[in-house]
């Protein structure tokens, strides 16, 4: 496994206003780009050389081999993240607007939930919007956890790292939250998750 330099799906100054240019340049190239660099180094010559992403995320977390699950669980969750989001925002629709007023009432309760999470998160992390036994949940985990490889499906994730807001946003985790909220949510993302898993669990 040899990782390129991360893609975005969209051009660095598409998020503005809510997330700048140059913020996300520096979160991209130096932050996410740096995880890749340190996971291509470790794997060279090992177990991990010849598997893909995912499987090094799960793998390395089995064998508890902290180095290379770090760095590949960060690769994996910066790619996620990137998806999770969207110049266009917009509202759920369909499946998962159904799941979210079934499984927290309705939209703006979902808000709510994923705010407090993510803003009570001690220190660094991720928030997720998961899917568990057919109802969704909003989890956080410390530095690089991740839920791949558990019993949980990711449909969307929010980076709460100082990192991902601090040029923008200085200490206000609060508004870099409700920004990603009320306009970058990528829910055609979140939906197509659902779909596969959904896909999946009927195979």
């Amino acid at each position: 496994m040899s990782l390129s330099d991360p893609v975005l799906p969209y051009e660095l100054d598409a998020l503005e206003p809510h997330i700048s240019e140059r913020a996300l340049s520096v979160h991209v190239n130096r932050h996410h780009k740096g995880y890749i660099d340190k996971l291509n180094k470790a794997v060279e010559g090992t177990a991990y050389q010849n598997a893909d992403l995912e499987d090094v995320v799960v793998q390395s977390r089995e064998k508890a081999d902290t180095a290379v699950f770090r760095n590949a669980a960060q690769a994996w969750n910066h790619d996620f993240f990137w998806q999770s989001m969207s110049p266009k925002g917009g509202e759920p629709t369909g499946k998962i607007k159904n799941l979210i007023d079934l499984s927290f009432g309705d939209l703006a309760k979902f808000k709510r939930e994923f705010k407090d999470a993510a803003a009570g998160l001690f220190g660094s992390g991720w928030t997720w919007l998961v899917l568990d036994q057919g109802r969704l949940s909003v989890i956080t985990g410390p530095n690089a956890d991740t839920p791949l490889g558990t019993h949980l499906t990711p449909l969307l994730t929010l980076d709460v790292w100082e990192h991902a807001y601090y040029l923008d946003y200085q200490s206000d985790r609060g508004g870099f939250i409700d920004a990603f909220l009320d306009n970058l949510i990528n829910w055609d993302f979140a939906a197509s998750n659902l779909e596969r898993a959904e896909l999946e669990d009927a195979a």
